[in-house]
């Protein structure tokens, strides 16, 4: 028998590390999800990486409540049981069993004490998934200032948003540019379900990639007011182009290469044949209404329809936080220096507060999404609408962290 050395266990290297170390693929759509854990000490040093203290009675129960709660959710989105268009599969009654984390860690790598089924392992490695995922759902640092955040940023909108007697909506400033409006909108927070939902089938399972979760929606009644709202945030300083996200920006609503080489021949006319801005308003319109990108399809967004016409982009605005402790604190040292003598005001004049931050400032992302009156009442449409997105989305997720399982039965999913 030919001896194996020692020393090629240094040089076996595990290929899907390097995809997602290297190559940008993500660990969830790795088909051993988890590798090289053969035994509890080894759960418990991969949990010491990821930031768990197994050894800590609070850490591991926050654990196995995120572990039960990962199983109801996928019963609630991702099985017949509870979605009609779900997967036809059950929970197995293994996991259920279960009642020490380290348990569905071994199940998922195949070193469990008993003898499991090839899908019992797969089914704990998608649990595993959803776990890590609602992690990175409730472990946003950023989530308990949300409130100020969108309150400062909604704020800069609503400077400039307002109604005549008439109630007709317009964009306008001090001195005196107008843009009628069709419709201001504001995005509603995301459930901390739909946040799961999208993280499972986004390239970057981590939340702080999350940009829509504060957006507005302005709508316009044709499309040269929709350059005409960019022109505008842009000047009144509402969106810092310095601070906007290049890969997040999206136009399927007008062909500005097509606009920007026929737009110069319209100047010359208007100043040649001295057009009043009525007549030139109207010309402008209607050249940007034959600019019509070629094709709406979004590489970077699967899950939106071809039919979807918008211009999107993504800024960042400076949030200032000020820790509302701090003034409540001041003002409570203010009566402990009356009382120097209590040795309660004493410990509490002695209290350090150095680490205690009075004021945070900090980036944050907010979408804003633009488009005229009939391309919105077509985008709320048939495939184009949200509802449509949303469930594409869903069926995404669900195909992405269940593909093991679906390999394995052969199961024919849409």
């Amino acid at each position: 028998m030919t001896h194996r050395p020692s020393y090629l266990n240094d040089y076996v290297f595990n290929w899907e590390t390097f995809d997602v170390v290297c190559s940008g693929k993500s660990s969830l759509d790795a088909k051993n999800y988890l590798t090289e854990i053969y035994d509890k000490n080894q759960v418990t040093n991969f949990l010491n990486g990821y930031g768990f203290n197994i050894s800590d009675p609070v850490e591991s129960a926050e654990l196995f409540g995120i572990f039960q709660e990962a199983i109801q959710f996928i019963k609630r989105y991702f099985l017949i049981e509870g979605n009609p268009e779900g997967l036809d599969l059950k929970v197995p009654n293994y996991l259920y069993t279960i009642t020490n984390i380290s348990e569905l860690f071994l199940a998922a790598t195949g070193n469990s004490n008993y003898k499991l089924k090839t899908e019992e392992s797969l089914w704990a490695g998608v649990i595993l998934k959803v776990m890590h995922t609602i992690l990175h759902t409730d472990k946003d640092l950023r989530a308990r200032y949300f409130s100020t955040v969108q309150q400062q940023i909604f704020d800069r909108f609503y400077k400039f948003i307002h109604r005549d007697d008439e109630n007709r909506l317009f964009l306008k400033n001090e001195v005196g540019t107008s843009i009628p409006l069709y419709d201001f909108q504001t995005k509603a927070k995301k459930t901390r379900d739909s946040i799961i939902i999208k993280l499972l089938h986004k390239q970057e399972n981590v939340a702080e990639e999350l940009f829509d979760r504060i957006g507005v929606r302005i709508i316009t009644y044709n499309k040269l007011d929709t350059l005409r709202v960019i022109k505008f945030l842009h000047t009144n300083y509402v969106i810092m182009i310095n601070n906007i996200k290049p890969s997040r920006s999206q136009n399927t609503l007008v062909d500005l290469g097509i606009l920007r080489k026929r737009v110069g021949s319209l100047y010359k006319q208007a100043m040649r044949n001295q057009l009043s801005e009525e007549d030139f308003y109207q010309a402008l319109n209607n050249l940007i209404g034959d600019s019509y990108p070629r094709s709406a399809h979004s590489e970077k967004n699967i899950h939106s329809s071809d039919e979807y016409r918008a211009i999107h982009f993504t800024g960042r605005q400076l949030i200032k936080y000020r820790n509302p402790f701090m003034s409540s604190f001041n003002e409570v040292r203010k009566l402990a220096l009356k009382d120097k003598e209590n040795p309660l005001s004493q410990a509490l004049l002695s209290l350090d507060t150095s680490a205690i931050s009075r004021d945070v400032r900090f980036f944050y992302p907010f979408e804003v999404q633009i488009t005229d009156y009939e391309s919105h009442l077509k985008n709320t449409q048939g495939e184009a609408s949200h509802h449509e997105y949303k469930r594409s989305q869903l069926r995404s997720a669900m195909k992405r962290i269940f593909r093991p399982i679906i390999e394995l039965k052969e199961m024919k999913v849409d």
